[in-house]
């Protein structure tokens, strides 16, 4: 075997696992999907004057958030998948949902607003929020690092975290059809603690279940 040829093996036998953990990942992901949508629809729903929501452009940013998060965290899950992989390189995906949603602040700080600051940021759902997000996201959680287990993660702690935001992320998108507080930073506040919460729960359970 020539060298050209060895290295076309060695690429292709490195390609296999990283497409089979996508694989895993995206059916852990469909697999826990339907028990997140039925305790959504069950316990929550989506709010009344969601027709009228739309047109508040703050509310197409929370989904512009929570979707950037779940999407970035997905792609470095992939990543630390690997067993040469760390944060390092993929960490600025992270920071993609902070600046949409530090830019939304900024744009609500030049709106004149009816609610003082303290009120919009308070709202009135927060405490429904930091349990919302988390419970509808143990599912997804759980057939996330079912799907990461096939792979090697030399960090399986930051893995399980990482996999939690990812969790966080589609939670918090079924939660912002739902919650009736808009202002960006309500979910700078209650979205991103209830994401923390979710994170610190993947990072305990990755630190065991992605071991290798």
């Amino acid at each position: 075997m020539d060298t050209d040829q060895l290295i076309r093996t060695l690429a292709a036998d490195n390609a296999w696992p990283r497409r089979s953990v996508a694989v895993a990942l995206m059916l852990g992901l469909l697999a826990a999907a339907p028990v997140s949508l039925l305790m959504f629809f069950t316990e929550f729903g989506i709010r009344p004057d969601v027709m009228t929501a739309m047109r508040n452009p703050f509310f197409s940013v929370k989904f512009a958030v929570t979707l950037a998060l779940a999407i970035s965290a997905i792609a470095a899950s992939l990543h630390l998948s690997r067993p040469e992989a760390s944060l390092k390189g993929v960490g600025w995906l992270l920071l993609i949902p902070a600046g949409i949603l530090a830019a939304a602040i900024g744009g609500e700080m030049m709106i004149p607003q009816r609610l003082p600051m303290m009120t919009r940021l308070v709202g009135k759902n927060s405490w429904i929020c930091m349990i919302a997000i988390p419970a509808l996201s143990l599912p997804i959680l759980a057939g996330a690092l079912i799907g990461l287990r096939h792979g090697a993660p030399a960090r399986p702690a930051v893995a399980g975290a990482v996999a939690g935001m990812l969790s966080a992320g589609l939670a918090a998108t079924l939660y912002a059809s739902h919650c009736t507080d808009d202002s960006p930073l309500f979910v700078a506040t209650w979205y991103t603690l209830a994401t923390a919460l979710v994170a610190a729960v993947g990072a305990l359970a990755g630190s065991k279940w992605l071991r290798y």
